[in-house]
């Protein structure tokens, strides 16, 4: 009997494979291997699809005349080579065709991540062995050794995953024509004034599309002046209980947030004074009674946004931590998954997996609460039609050692636990309180809340003396204008007498705030629901199959965009760069930039993977759309591309020699092509005052309000991302200019221990990579210098209108 050849997506789950499975495995080059077995691993995708000069050396040139770039079309559907990615892949790749290729093998194993990415990583490596042996599929969502065996006694013939496989090949099709031809397009068109290539795609447009969006509203936005008056009452018994009070429009909606608004400055003066001193009633004391539910289980998106927002986490952090929890510790299920649901056969095993908690502190009280229960709650829980690759993020049945899990992994894994716990726990309970207290015919508001039962609430640790803010709810979302905050209140009787103080620096001047910029969390959420604004969780999963990406793909996306410098981060904010809401200008009222297109790709994805819709039907739409799109792109005038040049003000340097211009006027900074200089420079010969700041720096462009703050502060108050070392490595660093006007690079200090970079896994989760010395000289990106060309033989000259045809053709 020959042996079974099992090929991991990466080194250390073939590990983990090794030692659940029986025999005695030898680590060989590139593979384990037993006497039933052979276990390898790709590194990632080792293959991908071939690059247009693959297919014509004449691609290598990026020409109007050529697009768009359809391979192998056939019956307006394409087809696709594939090829070997260089280096260590390459090498690894090798290794699994010869081991396939082995007469001693008799079958293969896809153990690669159970999920559409995993599914291609499979097919394209298999693709290129010309091996056909039969194959079986290995679907599992954790890494445990009982969840590993359990998975090999329960196989799945690879047939069953064709669907699967025709999806997961379709998405990575229609990237590769869309972005492919889109950027080439764009790049032609704009090189010049985007000053490089012009990245354009499927996903990563309508992304940049949302964000730019809100900038333009907040761009646009014209703030207005409105003024509070707040008072304080205290009742005129003894006791003098007292508490606080903002004045509003008593004839106005309860749910207009402007009610609180006193009216012009003169007006909310005269309320002012009309109050002060003076005795009123509490008009009226409403007391409602409503409940919460504990948040549904994590999905990745919303562990994502959850992590965001409670803890700063970017999505490509959490992403590594959940990560690293399951394949490293193995204490976490799958984190790539899109469901918030578990499946009907898991029911026995969720009582005793939350019992595994009780000797664990933080944990203990909810999860006795939880053992003990003679009936578990699983209508929000238990859904075996809203799970499909795998279940919902959840701890898996071997308990975490916490001393082993640095602060980050113990707070993901916190969120994860205490949310387990959570839903089998019954609603809490609470009582909110509007008191409305009447002076002198003015009307003021006090609200208050008071938790009665805390019920899911007591595994945060709140009880009814101890009430803390929402867990899941994101403390960003208060409205505008609802300037009432809850607070305890005192026990008060309607009708009972109060007197009113207004303190001196009342009344309160305020303006209007424009919308806030979309955070990495908010932005996961508008991107699960293309764009829409959608709060609630049921509503939100029925949008799900037409979201913008996928879990696995939304924080590479994110980074993406960074990367492009279409956006940047401001603390946890994401801003839209002149560059990205340049291009979202340029492509206003094309369907690439509409969330509702590439939904209803991400749905039809779906769809074929359903076995609703053929490859074939889907592709058919994608190279009409990317027809279009090529055609609209190269019409575009070139002049309507070109950004307006910047102008950052007075020149430093002539500011310092006292050098004015022909006119008497200072010298200005001015942007251009390459580089921010001062306007004094007129040639080589007339260089003027010589100062200049180059736009490449390390690899990375320097954006205009970035030179201009550089310019003013003489150094850059945030660090920025996207520069690159020598060694190709990226790394952040501030800037700043030295004694001669010469741009450094500025680093921070870092605690003892803590390295500014770390080796960039397979997953592509590393982070920030070695970069030089404090001060080290922040070049331009050097250019290559062209080598001697011998002299060529004079030719003929070419006629004129063949010169002007050559030109057209380069676009």
């Amino acid at each position: 009997m020959g042996k079974t050849l099992i090929v991991a997506e990466k080194p250390s789950v073939g590990r983990d494979l090794s030692e659940a499975l029986p025999g005695k495995f030898d680590k060989k080059e590139g593979f384990f291997e037993s006497e039933d077995h052979v276990i390898t691993w790709a590194v990632g995708h080792l293959v991908e699809l071939a690059e247009p000069e693959d297919y014509n050396d004449t691609l290598k040139k990026w020409r109007v005349k050529d697009l768009p770039i359809i391979p192998g079309k056939t019956h307006d559907i394409p087809s696709f080579k594939l090829r070997a990615r260089s280096g260590d892949s390459e090498k690894q790749l090798k290794v699994i065709h010869r081991l396939a290729r082995r007469d001693d093998v008799d079958d293969i194993i896809n153990a690669c991540d159970a999920g559409r990415e995993g599914e291609l990583i499979f097919a394209y490596t298999m693709d290129l062995s010309n091996v056909d042996k039969p194959v079986r599929r290995l679907w599992i969502s954790s890494m445990t050794k009982k969840a590993i065996k359990d998975g090999f006694e329960q196989l799945r013939d690879g047939k069953d995953m064709r669907n699967l496989e025709s999806s997961a090949r379709s998405r990575s099709e229609a990237d590769w024509l869309v972005g492919m031809n889109a950027t080439r397009a764009a790049t032609i068109r704009g090189r010049s004034a985007f000053g490089g290539v012009v990245s354009i795609g499927r996903v990563q447009t309508p992304t940049l599309g949302i964000l730019a969006a809100r900038e333009q509203l907040i761009l646009d936005f014209v703030p207005e002046t409105y003024f509070l008056v707040q008072a304080e009452f205290a009742t005129t018994d003894p006791s003098g209980r007292s508490y606080k009070g903002m004045w509003f429009d008593h004839a106005k909606a309860k749910s207009d947030n402007r009610a609180t608004w006193a009216g012009t400055q003169e007006e909310a003066e005269a309320r002012v004074a009309k109050v002060r001193g003076a005795r009123g009633r509490v008009a009226s004391l409403e007391i409602k009674k409503r409940t919460s539910r504990p948040g549904m289980l994590y999905d990745l998106t919303s562990l994502q946004r959850e992590a965001n927002s409670r803890l700063g986490y970017s999505a490509k952090r959490t992403l590594g931590i959940a990560q690293s929890l399951y394949e490293r510790h193995k204490v976490l299920t799958y984190p790539r998954t899109n469901s918030r649901y578990l499946t009907t056969d898991m029911v026995p095993e969720l009582q005793p997996r939350a019992a595994m908690f009780t000797a664990l502190p933080p944990y203990a009280e909810g999860a006795t609460y939880v053992m003990n229960l003679r009936e578990l709650p699983l209508e929000r829980i238990v859904d075996d039609s809203k799970v499909e690759d795998h279940h919902a993020i959840i701890p898996t049945d071997q308990v975490a050692d916490l001393s082993k899990l640095d602060d980050s992994e113990k707070r993901i894994y916190d969120l994860v636990v205490k949310r387990y716990l959570s839903v089998f726990h019954p609603v809490a309970k609470h009582e909110d309180t509007v008191v409305i207290t009447e002076v002198e015919g003015e009307h003021f508001r006090t609200k208050g809340t008071v938790l009665v039962e805390p019920g899911w609430r007591a595994v945060y640790g709140e009880t009814i003396d101890a009430p803390a803010e929402d867990p899941g709810v994101d403390p960003a979302t208060k409205a505008e204008g609802d300037e009432d905050e809850k607070a305890p209140l005192p026990k008060l009787t309607e009708g009972e007498s109060v007197d009113a103080t207004v303190d001196d620096d009342q009344p309160v001047e305020k303006q209007t705030k424009p919308p806030a910029r979309y955070s990495e969390g908010t932005l996961l959420s508008a991107m699960e629901t293309a764009g829409k604004l959608v709060d609630d969780e049921t509503a939100r999963e029925m949008m799900k199959d037409r979201g913008l990406g996928t879990p696995a793909t939304r924080a590479s996306i994110i980074e993406l965009l960074i990367g492009r410098q279409y956006i940047q981060r401001e603390g946890r904010q994401l801003k839209v760069t002149g560059k990205g809401m340049k291009l979202i200008e340029i492509l206003e009222g094309h369907p690439l930039i509409s969330p509702d297109m590439t939904g209803n790709w991400e749905k039809q994805l779906r769809d074929i993977e359903h076995g609703e819709l053929t490859a074939d039907v889907f592709m058919k739409g994608i190279v009409e759309f990317t027809e279009t799109t090529v055609t609209k792109i190269t019409e575009i005038d070139p002049v309507a591309l070109r950004m307006a040049r910047a102008e950052l003000g007075p020149c430093p340097r002539c500011a310092a020699l006292g050098n004015l211009n022909d006119e008497g006027q200072p010298n200005i900074i001015r942007e251009n092509a390459r580089a921010y200089g001062c306007t004094s420079w007129k040639s080589r010969e007339e260089a003027g005052c010589g100062f200049v700041i180059w736009r490449a720096i390390a690899g990375r462009q320097l954006m205009p309000d970035e030179a201009k703050e550089l310019i003013e502060q003489r150094f850059t108050t945030d660090e920025l991302q996207g520069f690159r070392s020598r060694a190709g490595k990226s790394f952040r660093a501030r800037l700043k200019l030295d004694d001669d006007d010469k741009v450094v690079f500025d680093f921070p200090e870092l605690p003892e221990g803590q390295k500014r970079w770390q080796k960039k896994d397979s997953d592509g989760d590393g982070a920030e990579a070695e970069v030089g010395a404090d001060g080290a000289e922040a070049k331009p990106a050097a250019a290559k210098k062209p080598a001697a060309k011998k002299k060529a033989p004079a030719k003929k000259k070419a006629p004129a209108k063949a010169k002007a045809a050559a030109a057209t053709d380069e676009g």
